[in-house]
């Protein structure tokens, strides 16, 4: 590498350090798995301390650009996908915009009686009869979610001989059963994988995860699915978009001496 050129000036060395590494990144100058130069040889390439490197590092290593393995250096990680939340869009959709085949792996589907929480969540008696549904969620043949679905069984006759692995499942309810969903309320909660979830995304046990639980509604206001998701968090980052009220502020009133006049 040519020695790099640091400017004197507001901008501190680290974060322009960080800064020509971020563009080496973002340009392909390194690509996903490959590793960076020993902290020392960046050292010597921008002319710094080795201090200065590691904060600068510390910033990728935070936005998850890179991962620092104590005894095997520093590898580029592959960016992680920004999702928007309030998105309708289907997550299909949505990697196909970015150019990822969607895919769709079928785990487990069987009929269940409802537990407690799940019975609560669908507004049913427990031990009603369920219907259980675990999908895997593959982008670019990578394992991305892990969906646990519940439904209504009495609502969805025959559901579990569908095609679930090619066919979206709220298309299935809305056109063989005219139960669309209309409406959905989301709780979005760190974790760590357990053992089984972790093997099925391709994460070690106690890998950082995305838990989004949610309830999704008809439109006679009923719940008609209870699911959790679990998403890679080296893999995903999720954003709000909203709009933002101002209060029109008016001209604060000049208060004036008492008598009108000016002081003295």
């Amino acid at each position: 590498m040519a020695r790099f050129r640091l400017s004197l000036g507001p901008v501190p060395m680290h974060h322009q350090v960080y800064l020509d590494l971020r563009e080496s990144l973002d340009d392909g100058t390194w690509q996903p798995g490959d590793r960076l130069p020993p902290e020392r040889e960046l050292a010597r390439h921008y002319g710094v301390s080795l201090i200065t490197v590691r904060r600068a590092l510390g910033e990728l290593a935070q936005q998850g650009r890179i991962e620092r393995t104590r005894g095997r250096g520093t590898f580029v990680l592959r960016p992680r996908l920004e999702r928007d939340i309030a998105s309708r869009a289907s997550f299909a959709d949505e990697m196909q915009e970015r150019g990822l085949d969607p895919q769709t792996r079928l785990i487990s589907a069987r009929p269940e009686s409802a537990t407690v929480s799940v019975a609560a969540a669908l507004g049913l008696e427990a031990g009603s009869p369920t219907l259980y549904l675990e999908r895997l969620r593959l982008a670019g043949g990578e394992p991305y979610l892990l969906e646990q679905v519940h439904l209504p069984a009495e609502r969805f006759p025959g559901l579990l001989a569908s095609d679930l692995e090619h066919a979206s499942l709220y298309e299935l309810m809305a056109a063989r059963y005219g139960t669309p969903v209309v409406r959905a309320r989301e709780a979005l909660e760190p974790v760590l994988l357990r053992t089984r979830e972790a093997a099925l995304l391709g994460q070690r046990r106690g890998a950082a995860a995305l838990l989004i639980e949610g309830i999704a509604f008809a439109a006679d206001d009923t719940a008609v699915e209870f699911g959790r998701t679990f998403v890679r968090g080296d893999r995903s980052r999720y954003y709000v978009e909203r709009d933002v009220e101002r209060p029109s502020w008016s001209r604060p009133t000049e208060v004036l001496p008492r008598g009108g006049g000016a002081s003295r």
